[in-house]
């Protein structure tokens, strides 16, 4: 099996499907690349390690869940991503990324943002670093995810919204290549992916790659052998490839990617939505943001809308890499649903103490219905901190009838009492 991407392809995914306009760019940024990540030019590794602890706060912890490895009878061990600063894997690829553009001279960062975590992610890292941002996010996303709208601001970034189609994380993607075709001179895009054309797919994988690279010493140190398997989330797959990259060698360690599988794998062509975002599992190749890969389309080929409960993983397409690594047999592509996803959300918020983002619920989701599947050590890479999601799962919740979900019946009455309390001191000061 090769994933050699030296020139930019994954087997028969990855390249460079780029306009004319952005190849100075793209050449640019391969030389890069080349020169400072991979050759340590100027000690520029050396500098994004050292901001990565001082900034970031890793090493990042390896926890044994307690009450999970007893519920699944098997030892569960959690990639804690969401003690990273900002609160989820993110920053790991952003704040290498706005170096980059540092040490190439590029004075504007642009970036694109989903549920808001790699625009946070991309704002942080440009304060840090002082350098202007501007953040493309779909308007539907924006609605959702409000928290994170507000931190991107008070970091000082510009937040542009996005209006076309469903606004989401594709339209907003296609709106920052746009951008950064206009101003490719003085402006560096972060993309937030293992996706778009080469050298990012490679890139924001090694950016990641710190995840897998401190698991699987911490399991060695721990448990004194490597997990029978690593389950991850995946919509793009950033969080994904950063945490199976160093095990992708380890034949006997499973690498299991979980994607959304939201109310149904059936596709409406008529309408042109996908319920789903599970790309690996039903998606057929194409093109799509400057990479060929595994994508949501109809028969004739035109993108179709996806849909997640998780906003995070609301996208049409998947990293070329993780695609050729599901075609080599190397990666299993199996995915949950909404529901499962929520149910996993507030069990374990209630189990461990944890809220992990729903993006990260769907790896939980998987281990709640496959325990059987994951060996006896198993690792669950925790991409991110469920703030941003309380909004979304305190609606999405209420539509459903979920045994697990807390009683939220302490909302209506302090309603209730809030507004007796209201009217009877309106009463009295008359």
């Amino acid at each position: 099996m090769s994933t050699d991407d030296t020139d930019g392809s994954f087997g028969q995914y990855g390249g460079q499907y780029v306009p004319e306009v952005l190849m100075p760019a793209i050449e640019e940024l391969e030389d890069a690349y080349q020169r400072y990540v991979l050759d340590n030019e100027d000690g520029f590794m050396d500098e994004f390690r050292r901001r990565l602890a001082d900034f970031g706060g890793r090493p990042l912890p390896l926890q044994r869940a307690d009450r999970l490895s007893e519920r699944y009878d098997t030892e569960v061990y959690l990639k804690r991503e969401d003690l990273l600063h900002g609160g989820a894997h993110k920053l790991n690829n952003a704040l290498g990324q706005v170096l980059l553009a540092k040490y190439m001279g590029k004075d504007r960062i642009i970036a694109e943002t989903g549920a808001g975590q790699h625009g946070t992610a991309t704002a942080m890292a440009a304060a840090h670093l002082d350098i202007p941002c501007e953040i493309y996010m779909g308007e539907t996303d924006i609605a959702r995810q409000r928290p994170n709208v507000f931190r991107m601001k008070i970091n000082g970034a510009d937040v542009n919204p996005v209006t076309v189609g469903r606004g989401t994380l594709k339209e907003a993607i296609s709106e920052t290549m746009r951008d950064w075709a206009t101003n490719v001179e003085d402006t560096h895009y972060v993309i937030g992916s293992v996706v778009g054309p080469h050298p990012f797919p490679a890139m924001v994988r090694d950016f990641q790659a710190v995840i897998s690279e401190e698991a699987r010493e911490q399991i060695q140190e721990k448990a004194g052998r490597l997990p029978d398997s690593v389950i991850a989330c995946a919509g793009g797959g950033s969080n994904t490839m950063g945490a199976f990259a160093n095990f992708v060698s380890d034949e006997d360690v499973d690498l299991v990617a979980v994607e959304a599988g939201g109310s149904s794998l059936t596709v409406d062509e008529e309408e042109g939505v996908a319920p789903n975002s599970a790309s690996l599992s039903t998606g057929n190749e194409g093109v799509l943001h400057g990479a060929r890969t595994k994508l949501l389309q109809d028969s004739d080929g035109q993108i179709m809308e996806s849909h997640s409960v998780s906003a995070g993983l609301d996208y049409s397409g998947v990293g070329p890499e993780l695609a050729h690594l599901v075609d080599e047999g190397r990666v299993t592509p199996v995915n949950v649903g909404d529901d499962a996803a929520l149910e996993a959300f507030h069990r374990l918020s209630q189990d461990e103490g944890i809220i992990p983002a729903l993006e990260t619920s769907h790896a939980f989701g998987y281990l709640e219905e496959n325990p059987d599947k994951v060996g006896d050590l198993t690792i669950v890479n925790v991409s991110g901190r469920g703030d941003k999601d309380l909004e979304t799962v305190i609606e999405e919740t209420a539509k459903r009838d979920l045994d697990i979900a807390p009683d939220m019946s302490v909302f209506e009455q302090v309603g209730a009492g809030m507004m007796g309390a209201s009217g009877g001191h309106s009463e009295g000061a008359q």
